[in-house]
């Protein structure tokens, strides 16, 4: 990876991304209020659990197969919305959004990737108009669509681009944790370093994980978020 490919990245990854990720809980916030998670132990089974039977084997493979299609697209002439690889993004995107268990999740991906596709074009670079391109054609663009348009545009490789967004969300969900629990930074940290010895072997499966092996069944998961709706008192959108 060039210098700039891996800035780029870390640009991509960083919490300072105006996507709003950080008011987003998951369904962690309700995990909290119920007991089921408080403390260290317990968030990281938590969101080590959800890494590696929910994100990393579905959204992590989905955003595999994006970045695969979007380095082909980008390639092309702007306008060619109606190619190949534009048709499999736009079916994607759809199936992502049909994934999505609860009113929240769905409203998470779609105003992470409203905002991202807003960035777009206040980047004004030349680089990403294909990707601005096809998904102003879209009326819903999940975050991942969105994500993976940018780092195949600005050439980052997908395992590594895999990498970094597990990592970005790992972030978020041990960020959520030291909040809600609460926990101190320490255990922040532990936490991190645990879930990124983990990361590389996820981000690695998801480049040849066929798609008719994809899954997110995790019920759990899905009611915790669907619970959090009515929840009394919170501090996170999800």
């Amino acid at each position: 990876m060039t210098s700039l490919a891996l800035v780029r990245l870390l640009q991509l990854a960083s919490p300072a991304l105006p996507v709003g990720a950080y008011t987003y809980s998951q369904g962690l916030e309700w995990a909290v209020e119920t007991g089921v998670v408080g403390n260290e132990a317990a968030a990281g089974r938590w969101v080590g659990d959800l890494l590696t039977h929910s994100i990393g084997r579905y959204e992590a493979p989905l955003l595999a197969r994006l970045l695969v299609l979007w380095s082909a697209q980008v390639g092309t002439d702007i306008s060619a919305t109606a190619s190949p690889a534009a048709s499999e993004i736009i079916r994607l995107n759809a199936d992502f959004l049909a994934s999505r268990e609860s009113a929240e999740l769905r409203a998470e991906t779609l105003q992470m990737g409203f905002s991202l596709k807003r960035l777009l074009a206040d980047l004004r670079d030349a680089d990403l108009a294909p990707v601005h391109s096809l998904l102003a054609a879209l009326p819903e663009v999940a975050f991942p669509t969105a994500w993976a348009g940018i780092a195949a545009a600005w050439r980052i490789a997908p395992e590594a681009a895999t990498a970094a967004y597990l990592w970005s969300w790992a972030e978020n969900q041990v960020m959520a944790a030291l909040k809600a629990v609460p926990l101190g930074q320490a255990a922040g940290q532990r936490l991190l370093a645990e879930l990124a010895a983990r990361i590389p072997a996820v981000a690695q499966a998801a480049q040849t994980l066929p798609e008719d092996a994809w899954c997110n069944f995790t019920p759990a998961f899905a009611i915790a978020s669907s619970l959090h709706e009515t929840q009394y008192s919170r501090l996170f959108r999800s």
